[in-house]
């Protein structure tokens, strides 16, 4: 990695370093801030690490610019349309495509892990049936240290490379679990004749008593869907792996903090908020009254599913996922239903609007993939579990990447202190 140097000068005491330039494959240099508190005794300050590097990283490249995602120098269009989400996976872990005989060897040990311990079964009766599935899925993927310990030593590869494939295996079989605690019916194991996404239709969807047939649009819309969302960078969900996994913890530990971090609205709870904001709207003939609510500053409305914080130019994903919305909702979607009507138009609206085409307020990935879900039967609550299963593989990857990298410590940022200054307890008669 070619190295350049900037001079920073300390305008107090005229004291001037040269700090090293960093340059990757793509992007922003970065400029190698190792020394900087030790040779003028400040720290630096980046709320929420906008402008902080925090690790090397070989996965996922994004330009927020050029609306541009690539996994291993791979564009995310030509994976999307060519590629499958389990030969997406391998490519994130290893970080070349496959032979042949090297996917069917990892095709054969996903099917081999995807049942989970029949013990795991009874963990689902300590919640109620209306437990959100993302705080029953975090406390099932913590426990899974304690049911497969014999994968948590992490300075053996091999225990890690088993630990990756069981996470990945296993997540359809934990999501689909939830699911079915939730509205109270069987569990279903898994089938070692279906693909990925076929076994997890079948076992949310099927019952003991009849036959279940997956169907192909609609596994092939979950594929997709899982490929787009496979990795992202340094989001909060990996960062917050990363920083687990810094300390050492055990691979289903820092996984299931990743599930935390992304249960929140403001990162994989997006799609579930594109669903209650089109409730919200309710109708068609409102979308007028709502776009105008969405210019107004002072209007606590946001229109949800609508840019992007990285990405200033169109998501890539949801170009893709759009072509991908319109084949479901025409192959499986009731043509009469108002919200899939409200979707549709609301979309053209805002496409055509000046105020966000100005703004590049285009439609996201979040925006189609919430209403694929919707047209699949999958339950709102259900929405960030996908998300989940999707991003595990982006995430045991960057832990694997993250514990094999040579320079890898425990992560201790460090803060700007704004409280009391030193002073001396007072006793409590002495107290005012």
């Amino acid at each position: 990695m070619a190295k350049d140097t900037i001079t920073v000068t300390d305008n107090v005491t005229g004291k001037s370093i040269e700090l090293p330039i960093c340059h990757g494959t793509h992007g922003p240099g970065a400029v190698d801030i190792g020394v900087f508190f030790k040779e003028f005794g400040y720290v630096t300050f980046d709320p929420g690490f906008v402008s902080t590097a925090s690790c090397r990283s070989a996965i996922t490249y994004i330009d927020g610019d050029k609306g541009q995602l690539l996994y291993r120098g791979y564009p995310i269009e030509q994976l999307a349309e060519k590629s499958s989400f389990l030969e997406v996976a391998y490519l994130m872990l290893y970080g070349e495509l496959p032979q042949q005989p090297e996917l069917d060897g990892f095709l054969g040990n996903i099917v081999r892990h995807t049942m989970i311990n029949e013990s795991l079964k009874g963990f689902y009766q300590g919640f109620y049936h209306d437990a959100h599935p993302m705080a029953i899925m975090v406390g099932v993927v913590g426990s899974l240290s304690a049911f497969y310990h014999d994968s948590t030593d992490i300075r053996n590869p091999e225990h890690r490379e088993i630990a990756a494939h069981r996470l990945i295996a296993k997540m359809p079989t934990i999501a689909a679990a939830c699911y079915k605690h939730s509205i109270g019916e069987p569990f279903v194991y898994p089938q070692n004749k279906l693909g990925y996404c076929g076994n997890l239709l079948n076992m949310m969807f099927s019952v003991p008593c009849e036959e279940y047939e997956v169907d192909p649009i609609a596994q092939k819309a979950l594929d997709m869907i899982f490929i787009l969302h496979a990795d992202h960078e340094q989001n909060a969900s990996t960062s917050t792996i990363r920083l687990a996994g810094s300390s050492a913890a055990n691979p289903f530990a820092c996984v299931a903090s990743g599930i935390a971090a992304l249960w929140g609205p403001a990162h994989g709870g997006a799609n579930e908020a594109v669903l209650h904001m089109l409730d919200q709207i309710g109708d068609v003939k409102n979308i007028p009254k709502f776009l105008e609510k969405a210019k107004d500053k002072n209007d606590p409305f946001r229109l949800m599913g609508f840019g992007h914080r990285i990405y200033k130019n169109f998501d890539p994903r949801a170009t893709l996922i759009r072509k991908m919305c319109h084949e479901v909702l025409a192959k499986l979607g009731d043509e009469n239903d108002p919200l899939f009507e409200l979707a549709l138009k609301l979309e053209e609206v805002a496409l055509q609007d000046d105020y966000f085409k100005q703004r590049k307020l285009y439609p996201n990935v979040d925006f189609y993939s919430g209403i694929i879900y919707k047209v699949l039967g999958i339950p709102t609550n259900m929405f960030t579990v996908m998300f989940a299963i999707a991003r595990t593989v982006g995430w045991v990857s960057q832990w694997m990447e993250m514990i094999g990298d040579p320079d890898q410590r425990i992560a201790r940022p460090r803060q700007l202190y704004e409280g009391a200054a030193m002073r001396d307890y007072v006793d409590m008669n002495k107290r005012s």
